[in-house]
């Protein structure tokens, strides 16, 4: 008579020849010390799921076929989009209906999932988003708040950007005003060396603007000692005398080039002397 091989439940050790039997990592068991040792608790009802159930798992939670619902309507969710909200399982009506955004156009809900516009705590449907102007819907595009509505970029332009005087084009940001008129950053340029002078002094002749530079070469005075403009724009210093001016710094005497700023000299045709080299003379 043959022996035959035995074939026992690892845990029990009952036999398993013509038993029904769970093989898990090689080993094998029977259904019974399998379920107790290895099968997961419901979430709703608790009970071990057993081998004869399917078990539906969610982020290390573990349902029966039959207690995978909505934890609100009761509807099954097996095979279903469905939402988590607190540890909770709900379908997506439910949960739109309890947690999701109306939109502020139409007052509907905006489903789960679904594509949609978010700004300063308002929703709306993605065809809802409308610029206030043009009526057609901004989607990812730019757009701009003005008072109560929302427009697309050219629509804020043509309704309310100010125009640049220079270039014609809208301004939407980082302007300039100069004599009540409106510029670009970029476009408000000295009349001379078409510097730009947003940021920098400058000044105005016969309402043309001028960087420092070009007005002090073109308008100012120049000092009769190194003939150079003197430009009180920039905050120089200098002196005048009988219509004519220096530079501080070139008020000298002719002869003996010491500075006169502040002391007594006297006049020989076109030169100015110290006193001790005029009276030489």
């Amino acid at each position: 008579m043959s022996s035959v091989e035995r074939f026992d439940c690892h845990y029990c050790k009952d036999s398993l020849l013509g038993k029904k039997y769970i093989m898990k990592e090689d080993t094998q068991y029977c259904t019974k010390c399998y379920e107790n040792l290895f099968a997961n608790c419901c979430e709703v009802c608790s009970l071990p799921i057993g081998c004869n159930f399917r078990d539906l798992s969610y982020k290390d939670h573990h349902w029966h076929e039959q207690c995978f619902k909505c934890a609100k309507c009761s509807r099954s969710l097996v095979e279903k989009a469905f939402a988590a909200k607190e540890d909770l399982l709900l379908c997506t009506e439910c949960y739109a209906h309890d947690y999701s955004s109306k939109c502020s156009t139409c007052k509907k809900t905006v489903m789960p999932g679904s594509r949609k516009m978010e700004y300063k705590g308002n929703s709306w449907h993605e065809t809802c988003f409308l610029c206030h102007r043009c009526q057609q819907p901004i989607g990812t595009k730019s757009f701009i708040p003005k008072d109560s509505g929302y427009f697309c970029v050219p629509c804020f332009e043509k309704q309310f950007a100010y125009q640049c005087c220079a270039c014609k084009k809208a301004i939407t940001t980082g302007g300039v005003t100069y004599q009540d008129k409106p510029w670009h950053r970029e476009c408000f340029l000295c009349i001379g060396c078409r510097k730009q002078l947003s940021g920098y002094r400058f000044t105005s002749r016969e309402n043309y603007p001028y960087c420092l530079d070009c007005f002090s070469n073109l308008y100012a005075k120049k000092c009769v000692g190194c003939t150079k403009p003197i430009s009180s724009l920039a905050g120089a210093k200098y002196i005048s005398f009988e219509e004519r001016q220096w530079h501080s710094e070139c008020f000298t005497c002719m002869q003996c080039s010491v500075s006169l700023v502040g002391r007594g000299f006297l006049t020989q045709r076109d030169d100015i002397l110290c006193t001790d080299c005029g009276r030489e003379k």
